[in-house]
């Protein structure tokens, strides 16, 4: 059996920082990836995806992307960007290795994995976010249409002739929606409540404004918002979606998938709130922009025009409620719905009901056990390529802090009380 002070499972974004962290405090580790690094970006995504924020913001504080700092860079570019930033400090990184058990025993870990049984007194939980596609019980997989979820999809000549269905209106949702539009299918979108900040605004990029006006920094989801989504794009040099003009050019836009019987699928009547909600956010960054551009005094263009919203689509103010499959020509449903956690595989009474990690910035409830990369680990920031970085390095800390309890070899003074 092999022993090392800390095991790392997984080496995307998370992995990597967490092992430059640990080597930076000569804590002995290595990290276990079933596939390649960065592999979820690799092979778990669709073709022509870029990162969504710009290469200057959206990377390591010690490597920049080869590219022009306020390019996105694409998926691949991303990939490789992890594998030299390992190489840089010879990450201990042990690919084609998968963690199938974590279990606690005697103030330790066995790891098992499929490489044999490993010894730990650390482990930290680098697996992400993108876990388990997530796909509503909505639509019976038999109801005719092919159905995918955004993670199997990678290019329109991918699917079957005819119309599609997009369900999910965030990142994902829209760019692919978009995509298959521009290659001359009829798209159906379906989208839920969400924010649509600007991709750019009086010369300074949404990640810019996020950073100066603290919102990178906001340590939980605003009230009534923890399930709203985020339609933000890098594609085509990136740019502002705007749902209503994906309209004016053909797209149908849809309010949220609601059911299904004898294949027609019913949708909520909350597209025209959902789209007054996503303005109302978008407005209000520009607010916020205009009054930190004022207060500071910086001269940055005034910008009038990005506050014209466009004029309601036909799709918008008569919404569609039921949509027939068979006569609507649809031969695919895309479902981008995100993903569930899938900690299976640790042994620890660590996670709620619905089998969410329980931690507080990423120390679990059970000694020794940590989690890196998660949605609001620490702040907004947390799951993205720079955030996860800084939470690493928290991390890191906090196994260094009980190394040092652990190495206390001292003996505690006891005191005898005096007799009477």
């Amino acid at each position: 059996m092999e022993e090392f002070d800390t095991v790392v499972v997984g080496a995307g974004q998370a992995g990597v920082a967490m092992s430059e962290h640990l080597t930076n405090l000569g804590i002995d580790h290595v990290v276990l990836e079933r596939d390649r690094v960065a592999e979820r970006w690799r092979s778990e995504r669709w073709d022509s995806l870029v990162a969504n924020g710009p290469a200057w913001h959206d990377r390591f504080p010690n490597m920049k992307f080869d590219c022009d700092d306020d390019a996105f860079p694409h998926k691949e570019r991303v990939a490789a960007y992890f594998e030299a930033y390992a190489k840089r400090f010879n990450a201990p990184i042990r690919t084609g290795v998968e963690v199938t058990a974590v279990t606690p025993h005697r103030g330790r870990f066995v790891v098992e994995t499929s490489e044999g049984v490993i010894n730990a007194r650390h482990v930290v939980a680098a697996t992400g976010p993108f876990q388990k596609p997530a796909i509503p019980p909505v639509i019976p997989v038999d109801a005719g249409p092919l159905q995918m979820h955004s993670n199997a999809y990678r290019n329109p000549g991918q699917l079957p002739d005819g119309a599609v269905l997009v369900v999910g209106g965030g990142s994902s949702g829209v760019q692919i929606a978009d995509e298959l539009m521009k290659a001359g299918r009829k798209v159906y979108l379906s989208i839920g409540p969400h924010d649509r900040p600007p991709r750019r605004y009086r010369e300074r990029d949404n990640v810019w404004w996020l950073g100066v006006l603290g919102k990178w920094n906001a340590d939980s989801p605003g009230p009534g918002t923890e399930h709203v989504t985020i339609a933000v794009s890098g594609a085509e040099g990136g740019k502002t979606i705007d749902f209503r003009r994906l309209a004016h050019q053909g797209m149908t836009l849809l309010g949220m998938t609601a059911g299904y019987k004898g294949g027609v699928v019913t949708f909520a009547d909350d597209l025209p709130t959902n789209l007054a909600a996503g303005d109302a956010n978008y407005l209000s960054v520009l607010d916020e922009a205009d009054a930190y551009i004022a207060r500071h005094g910086l001269d940055l263009p005034e910008e009038p025009e990005a506050r014209i919203i466009p004029d309601d689509p036909e799709c918008v103010r008569n919404p569609i409620t039921e949509l027939d499959l068979r006569e609507a020509g649809i031969s695919t449903i895309l479902w981008a719905t995100g993903y569930k956690f899938d900690f299976s595989w640790i042994k620890c009474d660590t996670f709620d009901a619905l089998g969410r990690p329980l931690h507080q910035r990423g120390v679990s409830r059970e000694p020794g056990l940590y989690f890196l990369g998660l949605p609001w680990q620490t702040r907004r920031g947390s799951s993205f390529i720079w955030g996860v970085w800084h939470d690493a390095k928290f991390i890191a800390d906090q196994i260094a802090i009980q190394r040092g309890y652990m190495s206390y070899t001292g003996t505690a003074a006891i005191r005898v009380p005096e007799e009477a």
